[in-house]
């Protein structure tokens, strides 16, 4: 049994679900993010994706303000900005100014990968290999711009300077485990799609961390798949979704979120697939008695920080409903 206390968060897609508006899908995320906050979630976080039909969280920053602005005590923040896309010092204008609207209540999450195909990599930014093989120098010059120490600098973000934005490293695999030990920085893996290298990468930062005086250990945060329902047959039932949508990923053939169906054989079959059962390892699925078993092994065996949810579904209610009973679960469990 885990005897300290575990955060619970949210990481947004924005994922448009078949029949749905753009704008529905937005307004959907408010509602999630409000409903969220009432629920003693600690963050929420929006994830930036580019050329996919059935993903909405491309204008990450954007999408953030937007949130911000229709909650009042959740925190709102990147998960991440992929770096290499961006000019740093955009980067900072842009998140010093949530900051400045949102005093208290802006994360910056980074990541290195692009989050799209590589035609469209190019379209962002033709540089792109340079910029993310600089990552480290990147992370360094948004650093210099919210820092009081660049006020004498010939190039700064004057509303950035010595305002709190919390920057957090993300991660799937080893390398980004060695940069935010280095740094002093949290880490956020996202063990909710990239399973295999979990455990080597928390290794690594645990053992290398090099305490900073904002952040004095280590501190984990990992992301999973969670769907829970009243019932496990509803559960499984309401996943359908999701199998399809990494059907979809897996085949390149990526479409809007799906109303779900019953459970078919063909399906159950699938899920035995070898990179299905890989891409969805850390994924709990049942009633709130059968997920609460599986997250409190989760957090036991990684000794987690902060769990990041993530839960594609095609309702918005069922959504809403699988988020109360997982903040239950992790209220029970942190009560122990």
């Amino acid at each position: 049994m885990h005897q300290y206390q575990t955060s619970y968060s949210i990481l947004e897609l924005a994922l448009i679900s078949q029949g749905s508006t753009v704008k529905q899908t937005f307004n959907n995320v408010l509602e999630l993010a409000q409903y969220a906050e009432s629920l003693g979630y600690k963050r929420f976080w929006l994830a930036e994706h580019h050329n996919a039909v059935n993903i909405g969280s491309s204008a990450t920053s954007v999408l953030i303000g937007y949130v911000a602005a229709g909650t009042n005590t959740l925190r709102v923040g990147s998960g991440g900005i992929m770096l290499p896309n961006h000019s740093p010092l955009i980067i900072a204008e842009q998140f010093g100014t949530l900051a400045a609207l949102y005093p208290g209540r802006i994360d910056l999450g980074l990541g290195r990968a692009p989050g799209t195909d590589r035609a469209t990599v190019l379209a962002i930014r033709s540089d792109f290999m340079n910029a993310a093989l600089s990552f480290p120098d990147e992370i360094a010059k948004i650093e210099k711009y919210f820092s009081t120490a660049n006020a004498g600098s010939n190039v700064r973000v004057p509303l950035a300077e010595g305002v709190d934005v919390p920057m957090y490293i993300l991660g799937s695999s080893t390398d980004s485990a060695h940069l935010a030990a280095e740094k002093g920085l949290p880490y956020a893996f996202a063990s909710h799609f990239a399973t295999a290298h979990l455990n080597e990468a928390l290794a690594i930062y645990r053992n290398q961390f090099q305490a900073t005086k904002e952040l004095t250990k280590p501190y984990v945060l990992a992301g999973v798949n969670v769907i829970v329902a009243d019932t496990d047959e509803e559960a499984e039932r309401l996943s359908t979704s999701l199998i399809r949508l990494v059907i979809g990923i897996l085949t390149g053939e990526r479409d809007y979120v799906q109303p779900p169906t019953d459970m078919t054989d063909e399906l159950r079959e699938v899920m035995h697939n070898p990179q299905m059962q890989h891409m969805l390892k850390y994924t709990f699925i049942g009633s709130k008695a059968t997920v609460k078993t599986q997250v409190e092994t989760f957090i036991a065996q990684m000794q987690i920080d902060e769990l990041i949810v993530v839960t594609h579904l095609y309702a918005v209610k069922d959504r809403l409903r699988s988020y109360e009973l997982f903040a239950e679960i992790m209220q029970e469990l942190n009560q122990h």
